[in-house]
């Protein structure tokens, strides 16, 4: 890398060692970190082949950006660019994360109030719910189950909060969800490529 950038690019030794040697391990730990945020979604999601190919690509990635650390020991640059890159790539991760918006979420949504127009909505979306009467320490309460896509809950809780804004509310992330005795079929769900344009796009 040294004689590319060196005697065939025709940088100066300093501008390599103090300037794009850093850069370079800082791109590369955003990348790798980011691969790894995605890797583990795309696992916990049960997607063995994407999680295995992006497994693939983060580790050929911090290889080279750890062997690059070890041939320029003496460059104190190197250590703040590495660790740099590792915090840039945690928060880029979370972006992708946020706007892959993959798999499925479980809502729980708890309220004294009168719930009617939320429900309707439920029903215009096509979302599927539960809706239970129970009782609490101040009286009685509507529990309200939903499971819905990622990419659909900025509309949801948008429109609950609008309709039941003082509602107490939890969500988790779903593995797999069953309906009418049947798993969703794997194919049905979006490939992380398209997923990944989808991101650049926005």
């Amino acid at each position: 890398m040294d004689h590319f950038f060196i005697e065939t690019l025709g940088f100066s030794d300093a501008i390599f060692s103090f300037l794009i040697l850093p850069l370079l391990i800082f791109i590369a730990r955003i990348c790798d970190v980011s691969i790894n945020t995605v890797r583990i979604i795309y696992m916990l999601g049960g997607r063995r082949m994407t999680s295995t190919l992006l497994g693939f690509f983060e580790a050929f990635i911090w290889l080279m950006a750890i062997r690059q650390i070890f041939a320029h020991l003496d460059n104190w640059m190197c250590y703040i660019a590495y660790p740099a890159g590792f915090a840039g790539g945690i928060l880029m991760g979370m972006i992708i994360e946020e706007r892959i918006a993959y798999g499925k979420v479980v809502v729980r949504i708890i309220t004294r109030k009168d719930a009617t127009e939320f429900l309707s909505f439920l029903k215009l979306e096509k979302i599927r719910y539960t809706c239970l009467e129970a009782f609490g320490p101040d009286g009685d309460e509507s529990i309200i189950f939903c499971v819905l896509e990622r990419e659909r809950l900025e509309k949801f809780l948008g429109e609950l909060k609008r309709t039941v804004p003082s509602a107490f509310y939890t969500i988790e992330g779903v593995k797999a969800a069953r309906e009418s005795g049947a798993m969703p079929e794997p194919g049905a769900r979006m490939p992380f490529f398209s997923r990944l344009r989808s991101v650049i796009r926005s």
